[in-house]
């Protein structure tokens, strides 16, 4: 199979990943923070390590803040429900993935209020003066997404960041795009609220998440055993026991170790690179093909990130990809859990084809997809 769906979750993992989650499985199945035995106590720091690794990597400054979930959406979700109440008020982008859209829904059921800042492709200030716009004076929360995961579009986060900072209102970023390929430092983005899909770009296993989260989060999504204050009925409120209630994934949390070292083995700005080619040549290709209809600008470097939609004209997205996934490439059709970003594109009917590369595509493999988008189209 020839793998083009990385922007849901990268395939192949590296083996350095693979041979770690193995590894725990095998000789690290106890329970960290809750014996006091030899084995508890040093898996407690390999998982601290951890926490200083993920802080280091986006420049964070503080590995207690650094909270392991299942996945970024559970992230999300713990800042926007952890935070905002009804009365509250909500900033938005126009592309959200619905890991941010639907619980904005259901706030606003509750009495919040939402608005959504319209990205303008192509002007990142304009994109800035949206946001601006918006914000008023009981706005409790801004939050976007770092890059579309449909077009591929980078926002500009850091500017945003600012804006925020300036005017007290708090900052979260879903980097479920953009962690690991694109650059994410969180203090000198003015970022409060960092929410990863470790799975993604940071090569580890599905079922992972991250949220950092220098600023407070008042409430709690659940409660539960944390292995700390066992007497109190009280849920602690000590990062990251706070929001880590329950068994960690430690095959998954290793996995992420093993992940962000192998980005930094090859380099980040590396890996970036490599995909872009990948991606640019496909775009390129894609786009001397008649009835193509491409919704991605071309691939640039802390322009997009290595994501490309396209359609062909008189046949459904779908349609496009079981073609592909025929002739043994597998890439992503539909709405991809954003409708918000393809109403803003003018997709909301169709969908789109999406691809997305990785550190391990190659030429050959965008040569093959080409090919194959040309045989479907038949020239």
């Amino acid at each position: 199979m020839i793998y083009f769906d990385n922007a849901a979750t990268t395939n192949p993992k590296p083996p350095e990943v693979l041979k770690a989650v193995l590894e725990a499985l095998k000789t690290k199945s106890v329970n960290p923070g809750r014996g006091g035995y030899d084995e508890a106590v040093a898996l407690s720091g390999e998982i601290y390590n951890c926490r200083k690794k993920v802080s280091d990597f986006f420049s964070a400054g503080a590995p207690e803040r650094v909270i392991f979930t299942p996945n970024c959406t559970a992230a999300i979700n713990t800042v926007i429900k952890g935070i905002c109440r009804p009365g509250d008020h909500i900033v938005a982008s126009s592309l959200e993935h619905n890991a941010v859209a639907r619980p904005l829904y259901k706030l606003q059921s509750f009495g919040a209020e939402v608005d959504y800042a319209e990205v303008i492709f192509g002007d990142k200030n304009a994109t800035v003066r949206s946001f601006e716009r918006l914000i008023r004076d009981n706005t409790r929360l801004c939050i976007c997404t770092h890059a579309s995961n449909v077009t591929g579009t980078i926002l500009p986060i850091a500017e945003i960041g600012e804006i925020c900072a300036k005017k007290g209102v708090p900052f979260a970023v879903d980097a479920a795009q953009t962690a690991g390929i694109a650059e994410i430092d969180m203090r000198k983005m003015k970022i409060d609220y960092l929410c990863v899909a470790s799975h993604k770009g940071l090569y580890a296993p599905m079922g992972t998440g991250i949220l950092i989260a220098l600023g407070e989060i008042p409430e709690t999504l659940f409660e539960g055993g944390t292995g700390s204050l066992s007497m109190s009925y009280l849920q602690p409120q000590e990062l990251p026991d706070k929001f880590e209630s329950g068994t960690v994934n430690v095959p998954g949390i290793i996995g992420i170790n093993a992940g962000i070292d192998f980005v930094n083995s090859k380099g980040r700005e590396r890996i970036y690179s490599h995909e872009l080619k990948i991606t640019k040549r496909i775009y390129d290709g894609l786009l001397k093909i008649p009835l193509i209809r491409l919704y991605s600008e071309a691939p640039k470097m802390n322009v997009t990130v290595p994501t490309l939609s396209f359609n062909i004209e008189g046949m459904t997205s779908t349609e496009v990809a079981e073609k592909l996934a025929r002739k043994g490439i597998a890439t992503r059709a539909g709405l991809h859990c954003a409708p918000m970003a393809h109403r803003r594109i003018g997709t909301i009917d169709s969908g789109t084809v999406r691809v997305c590369s990785s550190a391990f595509s190659t030429d050959i493999e965008a040569d093959a997809l080409i090919n194959a988008v040309k045989s479907i189209v038949k020239i």
